[in-house]
């Protein structure tokens, strides 16, 4: 199995002739199919998380223009995540607290800017986002100043910095970024990078991939950063869960380490994100209107194909969900 992103950065403690009838229509060759993937199986109902956060859905693509200096923004990574496994449990309702934000109740699909967390955050914090599954240009949310560009349009805010954080920082926003896999975890110069861009990170072991309560852990310490700005204070909250990454197994009830991970206990980590993913979006709306972004760097494989893990050119790898709403004031 070759070694996922971010497990090696830190180490737990995929018409007829005249007369004649009209001929017969030439059906087209038939398509050799991929083997379908195995459904997700379905799993114990989940606690639904009483509705405490309202959503206005957006256009297809707000003004962001009008968004920046006025809202606080969210950006949740759910790493690792594949699309496929999110739409099946978003269909199934076994994400209710997730889905009832998603525009329509679905994800979009995407195609990730990178086949692993490093290179796809590297684009993400450049104003490069997944891009939407189908033929483009598709105009961006944020982008630095660049001649030429083909995805920068008048909706687009527009940043002089060399990436979105400092953007956002020069536009009078606290940036501020709690880590979850290894790639966030400041141990070393590799680790400092990504969090470096921000005026406070966070990172523990707590958050890391190997604690099967990473999110409910990033989630506390997201409400005390809420909690001590000042009223007037901008933010720019960013949070990347790991808790989808490998390993996962410990997320499915009675799973066993010498099982290993698989598609299920990928969709189980899902759903534990889902059970907890309430109190962030509250704590992110609690001060003032909030935009918000949800979506994946990266999928990865389970034997798909014969592939295992990500930083790969699998489908599994490079298609992901994505989603952006507006959270209104909570109460």
């Amino acid at each position: 199995m070759p070694p996922s992103d971010a497990a090696a950065a830190q180490a737990p403690p995929a018409t007829g002739p005249a007369g004649g009838a009209p001929p017969k229509a030439l059906e087209p060759p038939e398509i050799p199919r991929t083997p379908k993937t195995p459904e997700v199986p379905k799993a114990p109902e989940t606690t639904k998380t009483p509705e405490t956060t309202k959503t206005t859905e957006t256009p297809e693509i707000p003004d962001m223009n009008e968004v920046v200096g006025r809202d606080d923004i969210l950006l949740i990574t759910l790493d690792t995540l594949r699309h496929d496994v999110a739409a099946e449990l978003a269909a199934a309702g076994r994400i209710p607290n997730l889905a009832r934000h998603l525009p329509g109740g679905r994800w979009e699909e995407r195609h990730a800017p990178g086949s692993f967390t490093y290179a796809s955050h590297q684009a993400i914090f450049a104003g490069f986002l997944p891009t939407p599954a189908a033929p483009g240009p598709h105009p961006r949310l944020f982008a630095a100043r660049f001649a030429g560009s083909e995805t920068t349009e008048p909706r687009t805010f527009v940043f002089d910095t060399p990436d979105l954080v400092s953007g956002l920082a020069a536009a009078g926003y606290r940036t501020v970024c709690i880590g979850g896999v290894g790639f966030f975890n400041k141990r070393g110069a590799l680790g400092d990078v990504l969090p470096g861009l921000f005026q406070e990170s966070h990172w523990e072991p707590e958050f890391g991939v190997a604690s099967p309560t990473s999110f409910e852990a990033q989630v506390e310490r997201a409400e005390q950063v809420v909690a001590r700005l000042p009223a007037g204070q901008r933010l720019f909250l960013f949070v990347n869960a790991s808790a989808l990454h490998q390993p996962n197994w410990f997320h499915t009830p009675g799973a066993t380490r010498a099982a290993g991970d698989t598609r299920a206990t990928h969709a189980a980590a899902l759903e534990y994100i889902d059970r907890h993913i309430g109190r962030l979006l509250h704590a992110a709306s609690a001060r003032r209107r909030c935009f918000t972004i949800v979506c994946s760097d990266h999928g990865t494989t389970y034997g798909d194909d014969g592939y295992t893990g990500h930083r790969l050119g699998h489908e599994a790898v490079w298609t992901v969900p994505y989603a952006h709403f507006f959270l209104e004031p909570s109460p």
